[in-house]
């Protein structure tokens, strides 16, 4: 009564958007100069935030876009737009700046909310649980959804390791690299976003 291709394909189509090994440089990046217990915090909470959008996007998805009147291709490039802000703050090295980040959650805003929970994971469970035609797939189907958040909170809730043995200057390093990451993900974002509103019109 279990889906295995359904949790197969959800879960690696979910590996691949919200790439646990790729969030790591941008959680330590995010996070760093914060108490160990505080990171640790972080990174549940990153992943609680995550898969609660997801949760409620999977269940009421596309009644909330209609209701808003919001359409995938505005979604992917306002989110594209967000983490290029973010990106840009991590490039110029703003957040090194214990004034502009000490009080900042950055759990919610961007790791949960949009780098973890984008567009692409988004839009991959909506259509994903659109689709199953049975309780054993949709069983599966958000089996391959937790099993993903769990997955995102191991990575995260371990690379606290990396920052002890790379100590200031790594950390510094590992910032510029995340923000050239973090905007190359966000400028692909908004060409998938323009490329799908020319498609359509």
């Amino acid at each position: 009564m279990f889906d295995v291709a359904a949790f197969g394909s959800l879960f690696l189509t979910l590996f691949v958007i919200m790439d646990p090994p790729g969030i790591t440089p941008i959680f330590l990046a995010l996070t760093a100069g914060r108490p160990a217990r505080t990171q640790k915090r972080m990174a549940f909470q990153a992943v609680c935030v995550a898969g609660g959008v997801i949760t409620v996007f999977g269940l009421l998805g596309h009644q909330i876009l209609n209701y808003l009147h919001v359409s995938v291709p505005a979604l992917m490039i306002a989110g594209g737009l967000l983490l290029l802000l973010i990106a840009l703050d991590l490039l110029t090295g703003k957040t090194d700046e214990p004034k502009q980040t000490k009080d900042v959650n950055v759990a919610l805003v961007p790791l949960g909310l949009p780098l973890l929970a984008g567009p692409g994971a988004i839009v991959s469970v909506i259509l994903a649980v659109q689709r199953a035609d049975s309780t054993a797939t949709q069983v599966s189907l958000w089996a391959a959804i937790v099993a993903i958040h769990v997955v995102l909170w191991l990575t995260m809730r371990y690379s606290l390791l990396i920052i002890r043995v790379i100590k200031d200057g790594g950390v510094v390093l590992v910032t510029r690299l995340a923000g050239m990451m973090l905007s190359a993900i966000a400028v692909q974002q908004i060409i998938n976003g323009v490329t799908q509103v020319i498609q359509a019109g």
